[in-house]
C-alpha cells in the first residue's frame, strides 16, 4: 500500500494542528507518517510515495527548521522521488506566498509533481504579540486541512497520483 509522509515544523502551534488535521483524514485511506521537520531525514522522505509539507510562514518564508528538513534532505534523496505527488500547506501572518514559492522551488528540483495549489491559512498575526502567541486555529480553517489529507492519502490508495 502506498505511504504519505506529512513532514512539519510548528513554533507556535498552527501549523502542527493544520498537519495534524490533514494526518487525522489520511490515517483511513493509506499509511500515513506524521514528522517534525527537524526529525525527518532522508530515509523517511525515500520510504514514502507521496508528500504534505506544512510549515509555517516567518519573515516572508519558510520557517528555518523546515528550510533545514531541505537542505538536510535535498541531496541524499535528489533523483529518487521524481514524479512524486505532493501538497503544502502554510500558516501565515499575512499572504504566505513566500513561503509557498520557496518549497514549490524546492519541490520542482525533486521534480515532485504538484497535485493542488498551496492551501494558506492565514492568522492575520501583525503584531509582534499576535505573531508570537500560541495559535488555536478554527474549525473553518482546520476543515480544508482535513480534505487535502484524505484526498491526498485516497489518491494514493487508488493510484491517482
Amino acid at each position: 500500500m502506498p505511504e504519505l509522509l506529512i513532514v512539519y515544523h510548528s513554533r507556535t502551534g498552527g501549523s502542527r494542528q493544520m498537519a495534524e488535521a490533514a494526518f487525522s483524514a489520511a490515517l483511513g485511506e493509506t499509511p500515513t507518517t506524521l514528522m517534525t521537520a527537524d526529525a525527518a531525514k532522508p530515509e523517511d522522505v525515500l520510504r514514502a510515495d507521496g508528500y504534505i509539507f506544512c510549515a509555517p510562514e516567518n519573515l516572508a518564508t519558510l520557517s528555518g527548521i523546515m528550510k533545514d528538513f531541505f537542505d538536510r534532505c535535498y541531496y541524499p534523496v535528489l533523483g529518487r522521488v521524481e514524479g512524486s505527488p505532493y501538497a503544502q500547506m502554510i500558516c501565515a501572518g499575512s499572504d504566505g506566498q513566500g513561503a509557498a514559492r520557496q518549497l514549490a522551488r524546492i519541490a520542482t528540483g525533486w521534480r515532485l509533481r504538484e497535485v493542488q495549489p498551496p492551501l494558506i491559512v492565514n492568522t492575520d498575526a501583525q503584531t509582534p504579540e499576535a505573531i508570537l502567541a500560541p495559535k488555536t486555529l478554527e474549525e473553518q480553517e482546520l476543515a480544508p486541512c482535513r480534505e487535502l489529507g484524505a484526498a491526498m492519502a485516497a489518491g494514493l490508495a487508488l493510484g491517482v497520483f
